[in-house]
This record gives structure tokens, sequence and C-alpha cells, in this order.
């Protein structure tokens, strides 16, 4: 069982932030730790630099919860560009030359594709620039360094895979291209540029991602009125090799007293988050001593839950069915201030 230590009243909760292209999840991550001056700050599931959407940051005692949410379904929008490959399968990466003569597909052919190989559980190879740790070491960046990385393919869920749209372009070299604008659930660890890229070597033709949206963690959305804003920034210094440096910085559209009023107080982050079973004052003092209490029998087995007591909105502890009829705390809050 793990004890969190006590933090200061209302220091502790989740922020929905709409990321902006142009930055990291750290660079996020970075920014609300200056607007709140906590260190105890970190995320739910990285998003690329080009890609847009739902980001979430707990702080706090709710970075508990980020373990959590992370394995939580997502939801993207996005438009995939038939006709050309690049190194990173989306529009980051480098041109690459696509198979000559391979033609482009149409609307129909797309949505019979996606219908046949990529819906429900399929296996995927991540691309070798992704977040995916090698032996210690980021994929990108042994990628950018040149070596050469090779991802196994993992199985991963497709829970709906919506081809909406299409239309015909011509790329800036000329090239001539499909548009196709799609909407896709699937289960945590799916890379929807690897969805692109498979889909395009299908056709012969080629795929990348021009657009990716996160509009959903779980329960967690973009549209959520509580949604936080930010933009970037460009920032030019002289590193020290005296070169000339330009980097992008997120900035968040509210600091301070105002971001904490957006933030979902812990009460509200665990009912996103977990399974909720209400408890009374008795249990939480059995939980916070590391006790067990009686299970509800709804409660499936090796599911964690988080116990609140509804009365005073009191977050005790993350727990689990320990048998038949105990639930065992796993991680315990302390009490609000001036409570046993």
């Amino acid at each position: 069982m793990t004890r969190v230590a006590a933090t200061t009243a209302g220091q502790s909760g989740l922020l929905i932030i709409d990321k902006p292209q142009g930055v990291t999840s750290h660079d996020l991550v970075a920014a609300v730790r200056g607007a709140l001056h906590m260190r105890k700050v970190g995320h739910a599931g990285t998003l690329d630099p080009m890609a847009t959407g739902v980001l979430v940051v707990g702080f706090g005692n709710a970075t508990r919860l980020l373990n959590i949410i992370v394995e939580h379904s997502k939801t993207y929008s996005a438009t995939l560009r038939f006709g050309q490959r690049t190194t990173t399968d989306d529009a980051d990466g480098e041109i690459m030359p696509g198979e000559p003569g391979a033609p482009l597909p149409d609307l129909g052919a797309v949505r019979e594709a996606v219908a046949q190989s990529f819906t429900g559980r399929i296996e995927q190879v991540p691309n070798a620039y992704s977040a995916i740790k090698v032996n210690g070491r980021r994929a990108y960046d042994l990628a950018r360094a040149g070596a050469e990385v090779e991802l196994k393919a993992r199985e991963v869920t497709i829970r709906r895979f919506d081809v909406l749209d299409a239309h015909t372009a011509t790329a800036a070299d000329g090239t001539p291209v499909l548009d196709v604008n799609v909407e896709v659930e699937c289960s945590a660890g799916t890379y929807i540029r690897a969805l692109a890229r498979d889909l395009g070597d299908l056709f012969g033709c080629g795929a990348h991602l021009t657009r990716l949206r996160r509009e959903a963690v779980g329960a967690f959305r973009a549209d959520d009125p509580r949604a936080v804003h930010a933009h970037v920034e460009s920032r030019t210094f002289t590193n020290r090799e005296g070169v000339t440096v330009t980097r992008n910085r997120a900035v968040l559209d509210e600091t301070g007293h105002a971001l904490l009023g957006r933030a979902l107080p812990m009460i509200d982050a665990v009912r996103g988050a977990l399974p909720i079973v209400e408890v009374g004052e008795g249990e939480a003092r059995d939980l916070r001593f590391g006790r067990r209490i009686a299970c509800p029998a709804q409660l499936p087995g090796g599911v964690p839950c988080a116990a609140v007591v509804p009365a005073t909105r009191d977050v005790v502890a993350i727990a689990e069915r320990a048998n038949a009829r105990e639930l065992k705390p796993l991680t315990v809050f302390p009490a609000p201030a001036g409570r046993d």
C-alpha cells in the first residue's frame, strides 16, 4: 500500500488541456509547473508535436491517477493523405518515394479496406519515430541519431474507424494525392499514423497523416467547458556553442487562480478515471490505516476503484478487490485538513 503525502489545500486535480500544434506534451507539463509553481505535475499519454487536442495533466495527488487514465480508450479525428509516404508517417517527416504507377484508391475502396482489415483486434508495428522505449531510450532519439530501430508488432483494438469523406488535391511537390478524413476510437497504445502507413502500403501508393486531433481520453473530452487552451510562442536565443536557435514553447491562456479554477478537483478526477465505491467515515479510517473493508458484490476482480465519502467529497483511496468479500487499499490519500 502506498501513502500519498499531503499537499497544499486545493493543490491537487486534473487539467484537460487542448494542446496546440508545434509543441510537445512535455512543453505543456513545463508550462503547468511554471503556472502553478509545482513540481509534481505529469501527463497521461504523449501527443506528437504535430497533433492537437486532449492532454490530461495531473498535479499534486492527482498524478497518482495518470497511469490509470493513460490506459483509457482514445478518440481521434485525422486526415490521411494517400499518395505520399514520409519517414515519420506524418507531416513532420521527409517525403519518401512511392511505388511508380500505384493508383490512388477511391473512398469506397478505403472504406472496404478499413472494414476488412483495420477494425477490431489488429497487429501494428509502431513507427521508429515513436516514444516507445528501447533499452531505456526513446525510439525517436535512436532514430534521429541514425540508429536502426526495429519495433515489435503489438495488438491493439480499433473499436470504431469511420471513413467520413475525401477529396483529391495536389501536394506541394506536384504529386496528386487523396485526403481522407476519418474518426477513430481505439485502445491505448494505438498509433493512428501507423494506421495511415499500413493503409497506404495496402494500396501501394503510400499514406501519411497531415492532421491529427485527439478528441477524447476516456471520459475527458476536448469540448469540456473546463478545458484549458494554450498557444505557441517562438523564442530565439544563442546557445553555449554560439549558435542561434529558435524553439517553440507552450503558453497557457490562463495561469494562477484562473488555471486552478478550471481544474477538475480530486472527486471529479476519480469519477472520470475509475469506478467509484462509496464508503462511510469509519470505512474511510480503516482504509487509511491499511485495513480491508467489505467489498460491493458488483465490483469485478482485478479492477481498481476509487473509495470516496460522497457526503464530504473526500477521496480516500485507490483500492481493489482482495477476495470475494473484501476491498484492500492500494494507495491512500490524506484526510482533508482538520479531520483524522
